[in-house]
């Protein structure tokens, strides 16, 4: 009973050592959103997105988790007619791979869920009913060089629905689910 006591008292002490060395960085990001509806009415619109992130790194595997909250300004252009701004504070939580090629370059794939809170009212003209919070899905890689700078493409899915709309088709109106789709470039710059 000692030796599976102390063994178990040895690892905890060795998982506990192990945060202890993780790489904490703060810093800024921002980038270009390209989105576009799933309802397959209306173009691509572009947006932005800016706010501070957090960069948790286990330098041992190249494991990790990066957060950010994310002023968040995308364009829903519904049917080609009628668009408008959604204005959001989005907060990813994306678990993060990282291959490191020395402190000056690293490659990373990461992914997790992303969490949406809509600011501005506008484009809820656009729908029947309208959700106040919205989930996604990221999936993306970048690069990491020179210590500071971070650069990343991403693919966000929408999980859940923005809102509910009446589409005109040639058969009647139709009511039609509405998720925002969209891919990101993005820049950060580390501390």
């Amino acid at each position: 009973m000692k030796k599976i006591f102390s063994t178990l008292v040895i690892m905890a002490c060795l998982l506990l050592a192990v945060p202890a060395q993780a790489q904490v960085k703060f810093g800024l990001k921002g980038g270009l959103d390209v989105s576009k509806l799933d309802n397959k009415v209306g173009d691509n619109t572009t947006g932005f997105f800016v706010g501070p992130m957090v960069d948790v790194t286990l330098p041992i595997i190249g494991l990790g988790i990066d957060v950010a909250a994310l002023y968040s300004q995308s364009g829903l252009d519904v049917n080609n007619k009628n668009s408008e701004k959604l204005k959001s504070v989005e907060i990813p939580v994306n678990l993060k791979w990282t291959l490191g090629l020395g402190s000056t370059l690293g490659v990373y794939v990461a992914a997790g869920p992303q969490f949406g809170f809509s600011i501005n009212d506008g484009w809820k003209q656009l729908m029947e009913e309208s959700n106040k919070s919205f989930v996604s899905v990221n999936v993306g890689a970048g690069l990491k060089l020179l210590r500071h700078l971070q650069v990343g493409v991403n693919y966000n899915i929408g999980a859940s629905k923005l809102g509910d709309m009446i589409v005109e088709s040639s058969d009647g109106n139709l009511r039609s689910s509405i998720r925002k789709n969209s891919w990101q470039v993005s820049l950060a710059y580390m501390f």
